[in-house]
């Protein structure tokens, strides 16, 4: 016979509708009124972004600090690796300087990779531990994956799009920069119309740099969530779907994860490159 209890806690429980909603909620300041409102912070979101960038610095500075001019360990090799294929990709897309370039494009994609790979923490970590310590009250939403939040992604898409800017006017000069908005492509005598295409081509970059990161990070999300639910199954598919779709797609998710991480880092390069060319 069920306990009262166990019927009191069956008839709480959350439907997969309400379980799904409240993983994707943010922990707000603020309430939001419209669809653009800069008086909300996503909490979660600034902080994990924050302890990716931490962490990111941390794990450079440590490759440096321990590099060697003899045979390199394992983790001086790794991060060898992921600097010579940024310096070849860089090389390869910039023509010119690449003091400041190459160490931008290496830091975007380890934030990026590491903001990324947070997705492979457990879906009920975070609201497990704050139960736990009892501090739910403080906690009653909370998101870990800054990437699947556009605020962040666009974030990060409009800090591209300011260095961007910054060398087209540090290449070309305020003067030329003018005039390459008025005059390409179709020439200085159709002035409105280029102007009006390359301010759609600026926004257009920006929007899609940031959509196409945040786009595949939330699905990534939602399916993991969708995956957890299997485990609240009672039943042995539930459990074996669990645990089967679980892991094939946590291995699959590493491309996914790595694979945007290159691609944003990538179009970041592309998007610089052209602000060192002329038309």
């Amino acid at each position: 016979m069920t306990s009262p209890t166990v019927e009191t806690a069956a008839e709480h429980a959350p439907t997969a509708g309400e379980y799904i909603q409240h993983h994707l909620h943010h922990l707000t300041a603020g309430h939001q009124s419209f669809v653009v409102d800069f008086h909300v912070w996503n909490l979660d979101t600034i902080f994990w972004s924050i302890f990716a960038g931490v962490l990111g610095c941390l794990i450079m500075w440590l490759a440096a600090r321990r590099a060697t001019s003899g045979v390199p360990g394992r983790f001086q090799a790794f991060v060898e690796m992921i600097v010579e294929m940024v310096e070849d990709q860089s090389k390869a897309i910039i023509h010119g300087d690449r003091s400041f370039i190459a160490p931008l494009a290496l830091t975007v994609f380890v934030w990026v990779l590491l903001m990324n790979s947070l997705d492979f923490l457990p879906v009920d970590l975070f609201s497990s531990l704050f139960h736990l310590l009892g501090v739910e009250h403080l906690f009653p939403t909370h998101r870990v994956v800054p990437t699947a939040d556009l605020n962040g992604t666009m974030g990060i898409a409009l800090g591209v799009l300011a260095v961007v800017l910054f060398y087209n006017l540090k290449v070309k000069g305020v003067g030329g920069w003018i005039h390459e908005l008025f005059a390409a492509p179709f020439g200085i005598w159709l002035a409105p119309a280029n102007f009006l295409l390359n301010l759609i081509e600026y926004a257009a970059r920006t929007v899609s740099l940031g959509m196409r990161l945040f786009g595949n990070m939330y699905a990534g999300e939602l399916l993991f969530l969708l995956i957890a639910l299997l485990g609240s199954m009672a039943t042995a598919f539930g459990f074996i779907g669990h645990v089967v779709a679980g892991s094939i797609w946590a291995i699959f998710h590493i491309l996914i994860v790595v694979l945007q991480a290159f691609i944003f880092m990538m179009l970041t390069l592309v998007y610089i490159g052209q602000a060192h060319e002329s038309h």
